[in-house]
């Protein structure tokens, strides 16, 4: 079988994968303000449903919608297997999420980006150079200090907080089992085209579980947020796609380990704007030390040479 190769435009690489991880550092705010209102079946449906019709505008705007005549060259089972485990990744995140916190929950989803890391080493062959492997022990140890307080919560937690725990760490690994499928998927059909289809096909699978009606009951502060959470999952999703269309996905992975900083520090904005939404993050000095830490060890995956 053959593998997908990128297009070698690591810059635009780069670009699309920090905005992927500013935009899913935020989104846990997001979350778990909207599951005040909403059970997470339905909020899932919608955010599907919100990126597949708005993907679908663009693409047909653009003339770019899949071409009917070349599905049957489409590898249907190996969509079938994104589509799968994206789905089942959204609905799993959020239920973790629900159960604990959204810092909690940023620090274990953490694991999705570094099994897609070591995933992309065996599957498409790509390499580590030794300043890259250096980076992958400091990022370790950076995340190793600025989670110490949350993890020592973690150890003595409650048995809903564990459950929510575990479930979190399968949602890790389906997202890591669908990033690979995607990038693969790439030989056959645009970024923008494969998530069109995976939005369309799992705002399918979970209309029977979901309350569409139950959008009614909402303020109008959690119906913006709403929107911005499907939003959130176009722009995302989409610019993660087509990074690895540019870049190696073993480099995305580790730009996208900064994700738990941009939340912990968009908790803390909020938490001082709106002290009654949500509850501030005290970081400690050797959470602020472990914070650079993953900045440093990120970067040099994410930018270290080729030998």
């Amino acid at each position: 079988m053959s593998i997908h190769l990128t297009s070698g435009r690591w810059r635009l690489g780069l670009g699309l994968a920090l905005l992927t991880t500013f935009l899913w550092g935020i989104l846990p705010l997001g979350l778990a303000i909207i599951l005040q209102g909403l059970d997470v079946y339905t909020v899932t449906w919608y955010r599907f449903l919100i990126a597949f019709v708005l993907l679908g505008i663009y693409l047909a705007t653009a003339q770019k919608l899949p071409n009917v005549q070349n599905w049957r060259s489409i590898p249907w089972r190996l969509l079938g297997i994104a589509t799968i485990f994206l789905a089942a990744n959204y609905v799993l995140f959020l239920q973790g999420l629900a159960l604990t916190s959204p810092t909690n929950a940023e620090v274990l989803i953490q694991l999705s980006p570094v099994l897609m890391g070591l995933g992309a080493l065996a599957i498409f062959k790509e390499h580590y150079t030794r300043l890259q492997w250096l980076g992958l022990g400091v990022l370790t140890l950076g995340f190793s200090l600025f989670f110490h307080e949350q993890l020592r919560v973690l150890v003595t937690a409650s048995d809903q907080y564990l459950l929510g725990s575990l479930i979190l760490v399968c949602a890790a690994v389906c997202w890591a089992i669908y990033a690979l499928a995607q990038k693969q998927l790439l030989q056959q059909l645009s970024s923008s085209q494969i998530m069109w289809l995976i939005y369309g096909s799992c705002t399918l699978l979970y209309l029977p579980v979901s309350t569409p009606t139950a959008i009614f009951s909402l303020t109008s502060f959690q119906f913006f947020i709403l929107l911005f959470c499907g939003l959130n999952t176009l722009i995302a999703y989409g610019a993660f796609a087509e990074s690895l269309e540019h870049w190696e996905a073993s480099r995305v992975s580790a730009v996208l380990a900064l994700a738990p900083i941009i939340t912990l520090i968009s908790v803390d904005t909020v938490a001082l704007l709106f002290p009654l939404l949500i509850k501030p993050e005290h970081l400690t000095i050797l959470a602020i030390i472990g914070a650079i830490l993953v900045v440093a060890g990120s970067m040099m995956i994410a930018l270290g040479k080729k030998q």
